[in-house]
């Protein structure tokens, strides 16, 4: 099944991680001149700078653990009331790139188990996505950040029910801690229907 492409688009000439840092910001102007602020304060790459709707501007970057710590605390210094949410994660899981460079998990045959967790930020998916998968032995099918879900972000899991709700458990834990978690869903044994409109 193909999908469209919503997620911003990421270099591919830079690789992603181990670590990871991400800013999200409410606005698109101070979302630039933070951009050029963290580019100069560590040696980081920006895997992508870019508006995503609704009006806001979210940066994801790579590079070591002490330079992401130090362009975080300098992007959240700048970004003040505009910050929405922020992220570091030291070792990302592989599948959460795949997700990002929009590489997602194909859906063939029957799903055992479905879930799906809902975020009111990009930087919340992307904590949700990362534990899930540690949690448990899963795969990614989607991970959707902001365009076209007017700034709400998602992601979707597989695998066996036991497993579905491990993983759906863990990272919406993670996206509540930071009051982002908007909705979670376990369905075990979806309707065969239902994958191709996944």
């Amino acid at each position: 099944m193909t999908r469209s492409d919503h997620n911003p688009p990421m270099r591919s000439d830079v690789p992603m991680g181990p670590a990871i840092g991400l800013l999200e910001l409410g606005s698109v102007a101070r979302g630039i001149e933070i951009a050029d602020a963290i580019l100069w304060e560590a040696e980081i790459e920006l895997l992508f700078a870019s508006s995503v709707q609704p009006g806001k501007y979210v940066m994801l970057f790579s590079g070591s653990v002490d330079d992401l710590q130090a362009a975080l605390r300098r992007g959240a210094e700048l970004a003040g009331t505009d910050l929405i949410d922020r992220l570091l994660i030291p070792q990302i899981h592989p599948q959460v790139e795949n997700g990002l460079r929009r590489r997602d998990g194909n859906i063939e045959g029957t799903l055992d188990a479905l879930g799906v967790i809902e975020t009111a930020s990009i930087a919340a998916a992307i904590l949700a996505a990362d534990a899930a998968l540690k949690q448990s032995a899963v795969d990614l099918l989607e991970l959707r950040i902001a365009n076209g879900l007017g700034g709400r972000s998602y992601l979707s899991v597989t695998g066996e029910v036991s497993d579905v709700r491990s993983a759906v458990l863990s990272g919406s834990k993670c996206a509540e801690t930071s009051g982002m978690l908007l909705r979670q869903v376990v369905i075990p044994r979806p309707h065969p229907d239902l994958a191709r409109h996944l």
